[in-house]
């Protein structure tokens, strides 16, 4: 049989040891079941106007709303295909975990827009948009994804894989894109300082950081006092934004470590 060589921090490695976890069965699993997965997502993308079906995929309600979103605007204008940009714009106006991971990195919302709108005014002066942006034969059809967008929702099952999840999420469609070598908003991000590997550790880092914030949310320390009055709505979206930084800051320093120790061994 042929050989596939994984690598795992040192940690890791020593508790598989310690816990007798037969590698080879575990990692074939694993590798059948990502398998599957691209597989899946390759047939349903294929489909001449059709988005993912969520249940097949596991798209989370955010991530097929900034799709649904980005398939909009491509409608709106009249193009064959939704484009990456399409769909950042869309993801960078909603509120989601993709977001908050920008805000970890220091990238705005406002300047991703901005970015995205300058290099479009770009375009439509040098007369390249009509080349890129194909228009429908039948402009009543909704568009399916482009060949770039498509290329990306790829990457982010993978992505969604490499960090052990079941679900495709708002961040694993921000990795996606930033991967994404030849699309317009892999080159907006990239340009901004959203760089592939640092973008990985902060989504790392932020989906830890959550659990950690849930966990701390749900679970009050022994012995304390309960609140006099629930904490109105309005707070509790206020300050998550604030708490999950806060999160993404204390997990992320050990994150880099482990992953920094593991690409170290790759190189």
């Amino acid at each position: 049989m042929p050989k596939i060589n994984v690598y795992v921090p040192d940690e890791l490695a020593t508790a598989v040891k310690e816990a007798g976890v037969p590698v080879s069965a575990v990692c074939q699993r694993a590798l059948e079941q990502a398998v599957r997965r691209v597989t899946a997502i390759r047939e349903i993308i294929a489909a001449p106007y059709e988005l993912a079906d969520p249940p097949a995929l596991n798209f989370t309600r955010r991530a097929m709303t900034v799709l649904e979103a980005g398939q909009e605007a491509a409608h709106a204008a009249g193009r064959a295909g939704v484009e990456t940009d399409d769909v950042l714009a869309a993801l960078v106006a909603m509120d989601n975990m993709a977001v908050r991971v920008l805000s970890a990195l220091e990238i705005t919302p406002a300047q991703v827009t901005n970015e995205l709108s300058r290099r479009a005014d770009g375009q439509r002066s040098a007369g390249a948009s009509q080349s890129r942006k194909t228009r429908r034969s039948d402009p009543a059809s909704p568009p399916g994804l482009g060949p770039e967008m498509a290329s990306a929702v790829e990457l982010a099952v993978n992505e969604s894989s490499g960090f052990g999840n079941s679900y495709v999420g708002c961040e694993h469609l921000l990795l996606g894109l930033i991967a994404e070598p030849n699309g317009a908003a892999g080159s907006v991000l990239r340009s901004l300082g959203a760089d592939l590997r640092v973008t990985r550790r902060t989504v790392a880092a932020a989906l830890a950081g959550w659990g950690a914030a849930v966990a701390a949310r749900d679970q009050p320390p022994v012995g304390s006092a309960p609140p006099m009055s629930p904490t109105p709505a309005a707070t509790r979206s206020a300050t998550a934004p604030d708490q999950l930084a806060a999160a993404i800051r204390g997990e992320l320093a050990p994150v880099v470590a482990r992953i920094e120790r593991l690409e170290a061994l790759v190189r």
